[in-house]
């Protein structure tokens, strides 16, 4: 599995499109965040979530399988024990990678990925890793831009 700097900034430069499988609506989800952030780096997001009928400006689709663009990676905000299936969708679509985010770690589900010639991230979050790999993470998690020990105040 890639868990090097290395192979995740290989994963996240060739990527393009990113299939958010459990984005929410609410500004104030992980995953509403996470995918708002990669959104404003360049990235696609499409999100899948029959609940909506659009977030972030993108149409939202029910299924994977619905998507007709081609995706790079398969981001899934949803309970580990809910991965196996989209797992599936996501070799059925030829995604390139697909990425569970923090808690989320299905063994299964990666080694079928994995089998099948899919890149597998596991119990790690795509804009931390996004904003490790290429800048910008501080402690809080934002770039202030500003390089100093001293608190402002």
């Amino acid at each position: 599995m890639p868990d090097d700097i290395a192979s995740l900034r290989r994963i996240l430069r060739a990527a393009r499109t990113i299939a958010v499988v459990g984005l929410s609506a609410e500004w104030h989800r992980p995953s509403y965040f996470a995918a708002k952030y990669m959104q404003s780096h360049g990235y696609r997001i499409i999100p899948v979530n029959p609940r909506y009928e659009e977030i972030l400006g993108e149409r939202c689709h029910a299924s994977l399988e619905s998507i007709d663009a081609k995706v790079d990676i398969v981001d899934v905000f949803r309970r580990t024990e809910d991965v196996l299936p989209i797992a599936e969708q996501a070799v059925a679509i030829g995604a390139r990678c697909l990425w569970q985010q923090i808690g989320v770690r299905h063994e299964a589900a990666a080694a079928l990925a994995a089998g099948a010639g899919l890149d597998v991230v596991m119990n790690r979050c795509v804009k931390i890793e996004h904003a490790r790999v290429f800048g910008g993470l501080h402690w809080a998690g934002v770039n202030t831009g500003v390089i100093s020990a001293r608190r402002a105040g």
